[in-house]
């Protein structure tokens, strides 16, 4: 590997990170207003800022874990092809270490799922 291709993958890595961070902060904040019934409604009842900070949320859940997800399968299902193609028997390892990255698109989907529904949709 040369250091062009070290630097993409840091790179990857670096967006992959920062997407699961972000995801976690939003699970988070999501399970205090889910567990605390209180708080739900005062945002229901509340002004129509709370609902922008929602829909907001929701669309920055599953735009960045979208592209995060996409930037990552990008480079390794290319690498993947490139070892299964020299070692046909590495087939099972790289599906799992795709499936991984695709599960990353998946929980901001799920989170932005779970923010629409607490804007009432």
């Amino acid at each position: 590997m040369n250091t062009t291709q070290l630097k993409q993958i840091f790179k990857v890595q670096l967006v992959v990170g920062a997407l699961v961070l972000l995801l976690l902060m939003l699970t988070i904040a999501i399970s205090t207003v889910v567990a605390s019934p209180e708080s739900a409604q005062s945002v229901a009842q509340d002004s129509t800022e709370h609902l922008w900070g929602l829909g907001l949320g929701a669309g920055i859940a599953i735009g960045l874990a979208g592209l995060g997800a996409g930037l990552g399968l990008g480079s390794a299902s290319s690498a993947a092809i490139g070892a299964i193609s020299e070692r046909p028997e590495v087939f099972g390892r790289t599906i799992i270490f795709i499936a991984f990255i695709e599960g990353i698109g998946v929980f901001g989907f799920v989170i932005a799922f779970l923010l629409y529904l607490s804007l009432g949709g």
